[in-house]
């Protein structure tokens, strides 16, 4: 006769599961800030390898040699292009994933839902209205533009019958285009074409000590960003859920559209605009580390730096010693990367290889 079976009680084994539970959740954010102050020294070495990359002779043993050109070339050229480089990323990066979340929808950034359009339409209009404006004005009047711009994105995504997934970027693609095709009519009209390309295409060729330091609004508007990072988050997951919270949704969605178009006007202001740069970072951080807005900021600034920190690099190296513009670069591998995202989050089919 067999016998009977006995059931051992699991409390024993209980306190260890919760223990070990606890460890992990300790080690994952220390682990995860690990990483981020590893990617960090990554941007620093490739800030460092920017400097010394262009057809003036910038060497480290030219500088310990105490030659003043070399010294001059440094401080009035590399270093304000690099954290021209820095900054623009950071921000972009970091708007494009406020817009995505404002949309509600992974395929939009500020140049497909026409910010950028509108941005560089408002430093036309005071090009052509007042020609001698200073740059802080041209830059008020194309964040004025942008935030229009934007929030007739907006009204209109409010009133779609139906919020298909490609039925917005299809949209913001439209305005823009509208937008656009007014805005070359006009510098056509003005011959202002060969300016209007600048506005188009980044370029940080041209950024020299006392011409990038708008730049360093954006940073404050990427930190306020930063600060309202639960907001968002909350946000994005419409207006009836933030309103039984208890939060404004009204308001957060006007601060989101302040941020992005102030950010938007002030980079095509000083730089030009820079593409693909909004759409790809935001999606590559939320396919590794999730939706929380208060996590992803941190990742989505280091890997926006990082990108337009390569694509500055690669277009000072392709042709060297001349040099392609770094959003004709960003365009190209900005596209390549979309698309490999894009395919790879391709569900696969049901009952595929089975016979």
């Amino acid at each position: 006769m067999a016998a009977p079976a006995v059931n051992r009680p699991a409390t024993a084994d209980a306190p260890a599961s919760a223990a070990a539970g606890r460890a992990a959740a300790r080690s994952g954010p220390r682990r995860e800030a690990v990483l981020l102050v590893a990617a960090g020294l990554g941007i620093v070495v490739l800030a460092a390898a920017s400097m010394f990359i262009g057809v003036s002779d910038v060497s480290l043993p030219a500088m310990l040699a105490g030659h003043q050109d070399t010294w001059d070339i440094f401080w009035i050229s590399r270093v304000p292009r690099t954290l021209a480089v820095i900054l623009a990323g950071t921000a972009v990066a970091v708007a494009g994933l406020i817009m995505q979340l404002m949309a509600r929808n992974r395929f939009v950034e500020p140049s497909t839902v026409g910010t950028v359009e509108s941005a560089t339409l408002g430093i036309l209009v005071v090009t052509v209205l007042a020609p001698a404006a200073p740059l802080m004005a041209k830059m008020g009047v194309a964040g004025g533009f942008a935030l229009a711009g934007t929030a007739l994105f907006l009204a209109v995504l409010r009133r779609l019958p139906a919020r298909s997934t490609l039925l917005v970027p299809l949209t913001g693609i439209m305005l823009g285009g509208v937008t656009g095709s007014v805005t070359t009519f006009f510098a056509y009209r003005f011959d202002l074409l060969q300016t209007l390309n600048n506005w188009m295409i980044g370029d940080f060729s041209g950024v020299l000590r006392g011409r990038y330091e708008l730049l360093w609004i954006v940073a404050a508007l990427t930190v306020a960003g930063y600060i309202a990072a639960d907001r968002f988050t909350v946000a994005g997951m419409g207006a009836d859920f933030t309103t039984n919270l208890g939060m404004n949704y009204k308001a957060t969605m006007r601060l989101g559209l302040v941020l992005v178009a102030l950010i938007s006007a002030i980079v095509v202001t000083t730089v030009g605009a820079v593409p693909f740069l909004g759409l790809v970072v935001p999606n590559l951080v939320s396919l590794l580390f999730g939706d929380n807005l208060r996590r992803a900021v941190p990742w989505t600034a280091v890997f926006g730096a990082g990108f337009v920190l390569v694509c500055d690099i690669l277009g000072r190296t392709i042709r060297y010693p001349y040099e392609v513009p770094v959003g004709m670069v960003m365009s190209v591998a900005g596209a390549a990367v979309f698309l490999l995202l894009l395919l790879r989050g391709r569900p696969k089919r049901k009952g595929a290889g089975r016979g």
